[in-house]
């Protein structure tokens, strides 16, 4: 899936667009807050330059946001932490620890 979007300053998201049902399909509009892609892709990237953070990641982004549409067709699709499996970096790290079992025993 090839990624589309924009950073809207106003609301420090990155709005992107998904395909359910592939590119011939209808086009979904989903969102991404700043805070997510740096509290789970560990990003220092701000405002346009998020874009390419979520280039980089949009197999995890937009797999995330089908699983968001699929579970509800009719609601806004806003992912936060909670839709990804695990957090990649830690937030009061800044980098990857290791496993989520290593980082929570610490």
């Amino acid at each position: 899936m090839d990624f589309e979007g924009i950073y809207c300053f106003d609301t420090a998201t990155v709005r992107f667009a998904v395909y359910p049902d592939g590119p011939d399909g209808a086009r979904i509009i989903a969102q991404i807050s700043e805070e997510t892609l740096h509290d789970v892709f560990g990003t220092r990237n701000l405002g346009d330059r998020l874009l390419e953070t979520c280039r980089t990641h949009f197999d995890a982004i937009g797999a995330a946001a089908l699983k968001r549409y699929r579970a509800n067709p009719n609601h806004a699709i806003v992912l936060t932490v909670d839709d990804f499996s695990r957090r990649i970096y830690p937030r009061s790290a800044g980098v990857h620890t290791g496993s989520p079992a290593t980082s929570l025993a610490a």
